[in-house]
Parts: C-alpha cells; sequence; structure tokens
C-alpha cells in the first residue's frame, strides 16, 4: 500500500479533568482497524467509563492545532446520509440527505475526501439537501443555529465517478462520393495513441410507425359532426354536406350518409355527389345525418345530428318547345297543369316522338322569374308518320371522310336539321356542307335536299370508340415471376379486321396482336401499356394509359438485436442480414392472442397489395426441433379458401399458425407468413413449464430458471418479445432448463416445444427495468377457483414491506400496514391486472389469471366416476350381446315367414338398428351413421369418453348434451378446426 494510499493512526490517551470522586478519568480510544485503505475509512471510538455527561475534542497527528479539534456535544443524535445512487454517471450528478432526528433549527456542514485530496469543507454545500457532481466520501455535519453547538456528524457515504470513455473523432475528406471515385476517412483520439479502429456503416434512423396510422384513437365512440353550407337547395342546385370527426387531427376516417330517419342503407353515387372525403352534394329534400367509419374491422362513431335540407320558395313552370324557323329557335307551349306548380318534377305521359322542352320558376308576391332553361330533348327512334328522316348510306358506323346525307321528308317546306353532341352541345342548323368534330367521331354531313315537313327522326352516328387496355386477371400490382395477359379492345370494332399498335414500343412484333402474355414478369415488365387500332389508313385513337406494377425482391437490410448502435465493451450484439423473398410474404393475425375458456380463434391473412382473386391456405406450425425450426400441418378444410380469415373452434392450449395465399392460372403462391401464436396460460397435461421463482416480475440480473416438464428427451424454449421478434432457442440450456440472467430485453412471453410437437402452457416474463422501484409477487400460473392466494410487494434490497397499496384493475383495494394481499377463496371476480406501491412508487401490472373448475369434470380423478365407468362399459357389452343373440334369431323366423310377415319383422329389425346406433353414442352420434364413417373420426377418444360420463346424468336432446356432442362431431367442420 502506497504511503499517501494510508497512514498509521496513533491511538492516543486522552484525558478529561473533571471534579470526580475518582479524581481523573481515563478516556480509551479503540479503532476497528489501523491501516486505511485506499478511498476507504476507520472509525474511532472514544469510550469513558463514567456516566457523567461529556463533550469529546478529537486531536490528530502530527499537527495538533487548534484548526483540527472539533467540538461534539453529547446529545446521542444520530446523522444519516442517504443518496439517490452511489455512483454518478459521466457529465451526471447525485443528491446528498443528511437526516437529522432533531427538533431544533439546524444548520448543516458537508465535507468532501479523496485518496488524493484531504477531507475538506464544501462552502457552498450548506443546504440539509445537496447536489455533487463529484467523486469522494462524503459527511455532514448538523449545528445548532441558537447555540452554534454542533449536535452530530455522519458516518462517511462513498460517492463513485463513472469517468467518461474518451471519444473518437472522424473526419471526411469529403462529404460527397464522386462517380466512381472514393472518399477517404480517417479516425483518431486525442491525446493518446495505440489504438485499433473498428469501423462501421450505420443503417438508417429507425422508424416508429401505428398501424393504423392515428396517433389520435378512442375509447369511447366519437360522435360525428354534420355541418350544411345551405338548408335548401336552390333551383338547378345543390347543397353541400360536410362531416367530420373531432378532434381534427384524427385521420383515416370514411364516412357513411344516411337520407331520413328511418333509413339504414348508405347512400350511394346515384343519391349524391361525393367530394373529397368528408363532404357530399345533394339536390334532394330530406333528414340527412353521417357517420365515420375507419380500421379492419370497421369502428363506427355514433349517428350525427340530422339536419334537414328543404327546397327552396320557387314555383315551377313547365313548357314544350316549338320549332321556330324563322328565327332559327323555338317558342314555348305551356304544358297542362305546368303553371306554378310546387315541385320541381314534371311527369308526361304517352309521349311517342321527339319533343324538347324548357322551364322556368318564380317565386315571392309580386313574382319574380328566372330565365328560361336551355331546351333538353326527348329521342324517339320511331319513324313518326308527319315528319321522318332517312341517312344515306344507311347504317350507324362511318368513317372519318365518309359522305352521309340526312333527308327530311314530311309535308313542309321548310327543314332544319339539328344536333346534340356527345360533349354536349346543341347545334341549331346544318348549313350545306359542315364537319363537325367531336371526341369519338369525325362525321362530314352534307344536306341533298328540302322537302316540306315539320318533325324530323333523330338517329345518332358513332364510329368505333377508342380501345381500351384491359389486364388478365385484372391485378395492376403482381410480383416478379406471376403471369399476366394484356389485351387491347376496340368496342364497336367488331367483325373488323384490325391491326394494333402498342405502347411500350416492344411489344410490336408485326404482325401485331390484340392482347400480349407476359410470364414470368420481371421489373422491366413494369410501366404503362396503351393501345390503338389501325384499318387500311385509318387509326382509332391511342387508349387511356394502364400501369403494371412488378414487385421485385427489396434491397438486404442490415439490423441490429439489440438494435443499439452504441454499445460499451464486452457487450454482445447480433448483426443480421435480411433479404425479403421474390414473393409476397402475407401478414398473419391471430385474435385473441390468450386463449379464454370456450373462446374461437380467429386467423386473419393480409397480402401486402390486396386484390381479387386470392385464395388462402391455412396451417398449423408444428415444432421441428432438429432443424430448428416447425414444419406445416394444413388445417381442416383450410385449402385454398375464398375468405381471407378462419375460424378455429374448440382449441384449449398453446399453438402456432402459418398461412399463405395464391391467386392465378397456373397458381402463383407466395412465402409462407410469419408463424403467429395463440397462447394458453393453462397448464398442459402432455408438456408444462415452470419458472423458478415462482412469480411474474423480476428485477434485471436475477436468476430465472424456466424448467420443460413432460415425457419428451428434447425440447427448446421459445420467446415472444415486447417489440414482436420471435426467438427459437434459448442461449443457455442445460437439459430441459433454460437459465436466463434478467435484463429488460428479457421481458416476453416463454413458452415450451417438445421433440414430438407438444406445445406447453405460456407464461408472461416481466422484468423491472428500475432498480429503484418495486415489483409485484404474483403466481405466474392460473389460480385454481377457491384456492388462496398471496399477492406481495418486494424491493431489490428489502423482501418484507409494509404500508403497502394494492391495486386490481387500477383501484385501489388495500391500503393499511399489511405487506401482502391475501385472498382466502379465489374467485372469477379476482382475475385481473394487479399492481402495488410502496413510498410513491409503483410496481408494473401483471394479470393474475383464474381457472374455473366445472363440477364433475375431472372424472379420472375420482374412484366413484371411475365405477361408474366401469359398470356402463361393461352394462354395453352385455347389452351388444343381447341384441345381437335377437337379431340372429329375428333374422332365423323371418326365412318362415309369410310376406306380411316379413313387414312385421323388417320394422322390428328396424327398431332394434336404431337402438344400436344409440348404444355407441358415447363414440359417435347417431345421427351421423348414415353419412357412413370419415377418416379420423376418433382423433382424441379420452376426451370424447370424458365427455359422455360429465352429460351422464342428462336427458337426451338436453340442448346442452347436444352442444358438448357437436364439439366432437368427427363430421362437423367445428370439431375438425379444433
Amino acid at each position: 500500500m502506497s504511503d499517501d494510499a494510508s497512514f498509521i493512526i496513533l491511538v492516543l490517551s486522552t484525558v478529561i479533568h473533571g471534579n470526580t470522586e475518582g479524581g481523573e478519568v481515563k478516556a480509551t480510544v479503540t479503532a476497528d482497524r489501523l491501516t486505511i485503505p485506499a478511498g476507504g475509512s476507520v472509525t474511532l471510538t472514544c469510550e469513558v467509563k463514567y456516566s457523567a455527561d461529556f463533550k469529546y475534542e478529537w486531536f490528530r497527528e502530527p499537527h495538533l492545532n487548534s484548526d483540527q479539534k472539533t467540538t461534539v456535544a453529547g446529545h446521542g443524535v444520530k446523522i444519516t446520509v442517504t443518496t439517490d445512487s452511489t455512483t454518478i454517471p459521466a457529465g451526471g450528478s447525485v443528491t446528498l440527505t443528511c437526516d437529522v432526528k432533531y427538533s431544533a433549527d439546524l444548520k448543516y456542514e458537508w465535507f468532501r475526501e479523496t485518496a488524493s485530496e484531504t477531507k475538506s469543507t464544501t462552502p457552498d454545500k450548506s443546504d440539509r439537501r445537496v447536489r455533487i457532481s463529484k467523486g469522494g466520501n462524503y459527511t455532514c455535519k448538523g449545528w445548532r443555529k441558537d447555540i452554534n453547538s454542533l449536535i452530530a456528524q455522519s458516518d462517511p457515504v462513498i460517492i463513485q465517478e463513472i469517468a467518461s470513455k474518451p471519444r473518437a473523432t472522424l473526419v471526411a475528406q469529403s462529404s460527397i462520393i464522386p462517380a466512381g471515385g472514393s472518399v477517404t476517412l480517417s479516425c483518431s483520439v486525442e491525446g493518446s495513441t495505440g489504438w485499433k479502429f473498428d469501423w462501421f456503416r450505420l443503417p438508417s434512423k429507425p422508424t416508429v410507425t401505428l398501424q393504423p396510422s392515428w396517433t389520435q384513437i378512442y375509447s369511447d365512440k366519437p360522435k360525428a359532426k354534420l355541418r350544411a353550407d345551405n338548408t335548401a337547395v336552390p333551383v338547378g342546385g345543390s347543397v353541400t354536406l360536410t362531416c367530420s370527426v373531432n378532434p381534427s387531427s384524427s385521420s383515416g376516417w370514411k364516412y357513411y350518409w344516411y337520407r331520413d330517419e328511418k333509413s339504414s342503407e348508405a347512400l350511394t353515387t346515384q343519391d349524391a355527389v361525393f367530394h373529397s372525403n368528408g363532404q357530399i352534394s345533394v339536390s334532394q329534400e330530406g333528414l340527412y345525418r353521417c357517420r365515420g367509419g375507419r380500421g379492419n374491422p370497421v369502428y363506427y362513431t355514433e349517428d350525427s345530428q340530422s339536419v334537414r335540407i328543404g327546397k327552396t320558395g320557387w314555383s315551377f313552370y313547365w313548357y314544350k318547345a316549338v320549332p321556330d324557323l324563322s328565327e332559327k329557335s323555338s317558342s314555348y307551349e305551356l304544358l297542362p297543369d305546368g303553371s306554378g306548380t310546387a315541385q320541381d318534377s314534371y311527369i308526361i305521359h304517352g309521349q311517342t316522338h321527339t319533343a324538347g322542352y324548357v322551364c322556368r320558376a318564380g317565386r315571392g308576391d309580386p313574382e319574380y322569374h328566372t330565365d328560361h332553361s336551355q331546351p333538353t330533348f326527348v329521342w324517339s327512334a320511331d319513324v313518326h308518320s308527319a315528319a321522318s328522316l332517312t341517312v344515306s348510306p344507311d347504317r350507324v358506323q362511318h368513317f372519318t371522310s365518309d359522305s352521309v346525307s340526312l333527308t327530311c321528308e314530311g309535308n313542309f317546306t321548310e327543314w332544319r336539321v339539328r344536333k346534340f353532341s356527345e360533349d354536349g352541345r346543341l347545334y341549331s342548323d346544318c348549313p350545306a356542307e359542315d364537319v363537325y368534330a367531336n371526341v369519338a367521331s369525325v362525321i362530314q354531313l352534307r344536306v341533298i335536299n328540302k322537302t316540306n315537313g315539320l318533325k324530323m327522326q333523330t338517329r345518332r352516328f358513332k364510329v368505333p370508340n377508342k380501345p381500351t387496355v384491359t389486364l388478365q386477371p385484372s391485378w395492376t400490382q403482381i410480383y416478379s415471376g406471376e403471369t399476366v395477359t394484356v389485351r387491347c379492345e376496340i368496342q364497336g370494332g367488331e367483325g373488323a379486321q384490325w391491326t394494333y399498335e402498342w405502347r411500350a414500343a416492344k411489344l410490336n412484333t408485326p404482325p401485331t396482336s390484340n392482347e400480349y402474355r407476359i410470364i414470368r414478369a420481371t421489373e422491366s415488365d413494369s410501366g404503362g401499356y396503351s393501345c390503338r387500332g389501325r384499318r387500311d389508313y385509318f387509326f382509332t385513337e391511342w387508349s387511356d394509359i394502364i400501369t403494371l406494377t412488378v414487385s421485385f425482391p427489396s434491397k438486404p437490410t442490415v439490423t441490429l438485436q439489440p438494435s443499439w448502435t452504441q454499445i460499451y465493451s464486452d457487450e454482445t450484439v447480433t448483426v443480421r442480414c435480411e433479404i425479403q423473398g421474390d414473393k409476397p410474404r402475407p401478414v398473419l393475425t391471430v385474435s385473441p392472442s390468450w386463449l379464454s375458456p370456450g373462446a374461437s380463434v380467429t386467423l386473419n391473412c393480409e397480402v401486402e397489395h390486396p386484390s381479387a382473386g386470392w385464395s388462402f391456405y391455412w396451417y398449423k406450425a408444428v415444432p421441428d426441433l432438429s432443424e430448428k425450426s416447425s414444419s406445416y400441418e394444413l388445417l381442416p378444410d383450410g385449402s385454398g379458401t375464398a375468405q381471407d380469415s378462419y375460424i378455429i373452434h374448440g382449441q384449449t392450449h398453446t399453438a402456432g399458425y402459418v398461412c399463405r395465399a395464391g391467386r392465378g392460372d397456373p397458381e402463383y403462391h407466395t412465402d409462407h407468413s410469419q408463424s403467429e401464436f395463440v397462447w394458453s396460460a393453462d397448464v398442459h397435461s402432455a408438456a408444462s413449464l415452470t419458472v423458478s421463482p415462482d412469480r411474474v416480475q423480476h428485477f434485471t440480473s436475477d436468476s430465472v430458471s424456466l424448467t420443460c416438464e413432460g415425457n419428451f428427451t428434447e425440447w427448446r424454449v421459445r420467446k415472444f418479445s415486447e417489440d414482436g421478434r420471435l426467438y427459437s432457442d434459448c442461449r443457455r440450456m442445460t437439459g430441459s432448463t433454460c437459465n436466463i440472467n434478467t435484463s429488460k430485453s428479457d421481458t416476453a412471453v416463454y413458452w415450451c416445444e417438445s421433440g414430438s410437437g407438444e406445445f406447453s402452457s405460456a407464461v408472461n416474463i416481466t422484468v423491472q427495468n428500475d432498480g429503484n422501484d418495486p415489483i409485484l409477487v404474483s403466481p405466474v400460473h392460473p389460480v385454481t377457483e377457491g384456492a388462496s392466494v398471496s399477492l406481495s410487494c418486494n424491493l431489490r434490497t428489502q423482501k418484507i414491506l409494509s404500508n403497502v397499496f394494492f391495486y386490481h384493475n387500477d383501484k385501489l383495494i388495500q391500503n393499511d400496514t399489511r405487506g401482502e394481499l391475501k385472498i382466502s377463496a379465489v374467485s372469477k371476480s379476482d382475475e385481473g391486472f394487479y399492481k402495488c406501491q410502496y413510498s410513491g412508487r409503483e410496481s408494473a401490472q401483471s394479470w393474475m389469471s383464474v381457472k374455473v373448475i366445472v363440477s364433475g369434470a375431472d372424472s379420472s380423478s375420482s374412484p366413484v366416476w371411475l365405477i361408474v365407468g366401469l359398470v356402463c362399459g361393461v352394462s354395453l357389452i352385455i347389452i351388444l350381446l343381447l341384441l345381437l343373440y335377437r337379431c340372429r334369431r329375428t333374422n332365423s323366423a323371418a326365412n318362415e315367414q309369410t310376406l306380411n310377415q316379413d313387414e312385421d319383422q323388417q320394422h322390428v329389425y328396424s327398431s332394434l338398428l336404431h337402438g344400436d346406433r344409440c348404444v355407441y353414442e358415447t363414440v359417435r352420434r347417431c345421427e351421423n351413421t348414415e353419412n357412413g364413417p370419415a377418416e379420423g373420426d376418433y382423433t382424441n377418444v379420452t376426451s370424447v369418453i370424458q365427455l359422455k360420463v360429465i352429460n351422464k346424468t342428462r336427458q337426451r336432446g338436453d340442448p346442452e348434451e347436444s352442444s358438448d356432442y357437436n364439439d366432437v362431431n368427427p363430421n362437423s367442420a367445428t370439431a375438425l378446426k379444433s
């Protein structure tokens, strides 16, 4: 030991002078040791064998002077220094508190001493509670202010300071890498040499996402809000309605609209004009309301308040348009009962030929009238006797630059030809020669002659429409390796000999066809496709572009586990390279994650780009310990379902499931999904998992043992962590026991898998990361109904606590001096989340499950039921023998009977056969014997027999018994899926 790290303590005899009966009284100094270790301390005790109240003076060699004397009054007061931590992190600080149980007003003095520095006061630290940022041995003294007397001095508290690690400095020659070039990086540690450098390329910053991506969700249903920009529909116009859900920051809502109170069907595009999400325009009067919905399954808000939309105070006038060739316009004749109607609609019955109509509106007193509307026509293709229109050549479709003659015929001298084009324009006259252009075609019209006539028949002319590009199958999003056919279709061009021109140009392989088949699509097949048709010198327009997207293998991703990019020496980290396959991987979800008695399990399989045409395949994951993976067994009726969900009934223990999807012909399959699990907390008879110590919550660095039990030689312990990762093995597996030195990342669900494919019950393990917070001591496995259970609260440094608060589902249930919560007879109502609180600090909450025992369910554990079973078995055998004997006698007698006797005998035999069918009701339902046996009927005979014993006292036809039989009926889809 160095001289500056220790010194020899000289034990001095101090003589205390006083007026005592024995003359001088001698004080003796004792030390617990004679050397001070580096950074340590020694305790000195001054003992005086005398009963009077003394004060003490202490001296230290080799310099005895008044400055080194400390006078301590003998008040018997103890001072304790407490701290929130004994180590100061780099750049941090800790808080020291001087606790003195003394009622007088005190002032405080703090001292700091290190191995290299002598004890010194800290003049800026005079409060009872101080915050320090340097390490050392700290003591405090308490002085009475009124008499300036030292009350007591604390024992030293050692505070260690964690020195910060040196930081490496990275310098880049340039922040931009030139094309085909490189950049030089240099790394150095300032002030020291001899370093070896490791180089890393960091992945991008991880991103936390929500699915759905809503940061605002609801516990109680919100109510939608409906707003109208006007409550009256203007003439020829509409009213805009806006639906919203507060707060406005929430997103993802789709809105549903309803009219009138009794209507439960949402409005469609035939009822309103739908704008951006949340707005529609309506032109019909009525009582409107709305609601919002989002998610899958859809979560609906409450209906909004209703808003009534009415008509304005207009009256309406209805006219027939009469051609006026002199003015090149029309005059208007009022229709019968068409003057000032309150309704904005008018019905005409018996109309047989082409006619034009006009309306206008008026309101107020005196009445104010609007302008007349534009004429609107109703057309008839039937030839009218008074006037007709003939076309030459007599066909509907024509090519561009064709000469077409329209002739008006009838006993009239003046005519005009009118045209209503596809773009909604009305042309009032036909010049001697004119060319009309519209979107669909170009037609040249020539008036040949004018003869007498009044009214005419109208006809429409079209050339082939713009082509359309279609996909077969109709998926615009496909995956590499799939097959798709691109087809060009020309409506109205049937029967003609067309050649086709494509964009992209790579499809032009003369002679061009109207379809192109892409086999095993690749990334290069992505893009837009359009086409046009050609016949001689005539070209159609180009079709609209349809875009095909081919998904291809993604760029590899490097991940870290744990995901810390900054670690310290001796820490362990796993670097993993993940490559997404060239096939999509569906996402499987399981609901619920934890089984409850009688609940069914729903599997949902979702493909990344949902579209029609997918079939789904459902599998059960069977552990394969030799390959450290799982094999997949197809579930009953789980091959190629049209629905993306699958329901499993009667699941009782932990299991894993997988799905995949397929579509097309030949069928293209996705990869299998990741395995998803449904967990059961009930102990399974074939395999079980025990935890030592038997509690859910643990501190960091605790030693926890997970032991797999059952009649199997090979085991593995699986773990599903809080971040959704599945771990396939235990790093410290000894035989059937997995040993864990707990850390925060060990908070997870654990279960065992055997080499024979069995799953154990699952348990939750929670690791308390904050060493100052308490943990709740609660059982790992479900508690049997009627049993007693005790819950307690522990600190890392103290196992037995008092004055603990206990909460059940966040409700305070016990607050007294007891340190544990005892429930003498547990019931189902005691199930739920529990947590404890001590000195203002709360533990994490843990779920305590209660297992309900059905009366008489455990027949194998009761001698009485065993005897009943044996008696029933013997009775069944005797009845069977009697039935066989009687059946043989009946068959023998049948050979000697007349035809009528045969009918009677047949009736008897049928009765016996029916009885025979119901005798075996313990292993099959008598209603299903007509369909014949099915393969795999008796996959669990033990459970079937046990079920029969449970229902032994019930009468036939009892509804509950029928329900139990449905659970084991081998011809039932419900039974197969279990």
